[in-house]
């Protein structure tokens, strides 16, 4: 795996984020896709070691559009020069959750988990009710110390806790949330090694499980809304 070529594409369409450029070096682009493609299989082996529920998926499928959505931007560059990917025992969609990858240069890469999606209200209902119903054990998973010395619970949320539930409720806190997701940083230095970086990669995720697990516990039953 060359992880170098995957940070060398990427670097030169964020120095170069046009359509012109982009269509021009398609050929570059289709080899760092395919590295990115192999790392995520690799990725997905070393996982599958812990959460089996995952290997059934192929990488291709995984992935996401470089291609950004500027309609209501600002920031009218036509592509996100990052590679992401979205692994769970169904894909690459929201719910169930599952293990974020984003290698994006500039030291903006990082390994993610939970619900980073805060659109779908009846997933954050249902996470709500769940907090409320089994705080203890949100309480041991977030505070287990291994889980302490990498991430901290993150979330978009409210400025109250939502009417219906307990203004005093122990984890008020996280009640108000409308997301729950985990992100670690990683630098740009952290890429060159492909071995050590898939040992790291795959530690943080099986660390991260039990959170992502309590999720989609909470998350049983959801259902997609229809496009």
């Amino acid at each position: 795996m060359n992880t170098q070529l995957i940070m060398d594409y990427l670097s030169a369409l964020s120095m170069n984020n046009s359509r012109e450029w982009y269509h021009a070096n398609k050929e570059e682009y289709k080899k760092a896709n395919a590295e990115f493609e192999g790392l995520l299989q690799s990725l997905m082996l070393e996982i599958g070691k812990f959460d089996s529920s995952i290997l059934h998926n192929n990488p291709k499928d995984l992935t996401f559009k470089l291609v950004r959505d500027t309609r209501f931007s600002r920031d009218k560059s036509p592509y996100n020069p990052a590679f992401r990917a979205h692994i769970s025992s169904k894909g690459k969609l929201p719910v169930p959750v599952g293990y974020y990858l984003m290698i994006k240069p500039g030291n903006q890469s990082f390994l993610g988990g939970g619900l980073f999606a805060d659109m779908f209200k009846d997933a954050t209902t249902m996470i709500r009710d769940y907090i409320a119903r089994n705080g203890e054990e949100w309480e041991r998973i977030i505070h287990e110390p291994e889980f302490e010395k990498y991430f901290t619970v993150q979330g978009t949320a409210l400025k109250n806790v939502p009417s219906g539930y307990d203004k005093e409720h122990p984890q008020g806190e996280y009640l108000k949330c409308k997301s729950w997701y985990l992100e670690y940083p990683l630098k740009d230095e952290e890429w060159k090694e492909a071995e050590a970086f898939l040992a790291k990669a795959a530690e943080l995720f099986r660390i991260m499980k039990p959170f992502n697990d309590y999720l989609n516990k909470a998350l049983m039953g959801f259902q997609m809304p229809a496009r």
